[in-house]
């Protein structure tokens, strides 16, 4: 078991979710495997899911469309646009479910990402602090129902694993 730091909060009362991770692996590679689509996917689903993003323009008002997908073959599609972007420090977004067709399924949820290198040249560290503001508590309960808390944290897993192969 790994003993690096990953905190997870729900707090129901603001209708947000806390979480803090730390990664043993260069800010820039964590930077990376969250922004860039093709190592997203490689870890953002929970297995045995997988997530295949159709399009992704990661700069400030751009988007990315992707889905989950069940090995049925079942989609869950969700439309993210990006708000703001300091790269390698932060990047804030706004998270929302959507069908086939890109219409959003309203209220969403806002995320803020923040990044800072833990280690030194020998031993790097990266530690990513996750904010995620539910625009309702029913959004807040829908997430946890479909899983959300145990499909994050294997995600987190999924995401240590590619880290510690590259």
């Amino acid at each position: 078991m790994s003993d690096l730091l990953f905190d997870f909060t729900l707090d129901k009362a603001t209708k947000t979710v806390y979480i803090t991770r730390e990664f043993d692996a260069e800010l820039s590679l964590v930077w990376d495997a969250f922004t860039k689509a093709e190592i997203l996917d490689q870890w953002v689903a929970p297995k045995p899911w997988t997530s295949r993003t159709k399009y992704q323009d990661f700069k400030v008002g751009g988007k990315r469309f992707y889905a989950m997908v069940s090995p049925e073959g079942q989609e869950r599609w969700a439309l993210q646009e990006y708000l703001s972007i300091t790269p390698t420090t932060n990047f804030k977004m706004y998270n929302a479910f959507a069908d086939e067709a890109e219409n959003p399924e309203l209220p969403g949820s806002e995320w803020d990402h923040t990044f800072s290198e833990q280690g030194n040249s020998t031993s790097p560290g990266t530690t990513v602090s996750i904010t995620i503001y539910n625009e309702s508590l029913d959004r807040l309960e829908k997430m946890i129902e479909m899983g959300f808390t145990e499909g994050f944290k294997m995600s987190m897993s999924n995401l240590e694993n590619l880290l510690a192969s590259r």
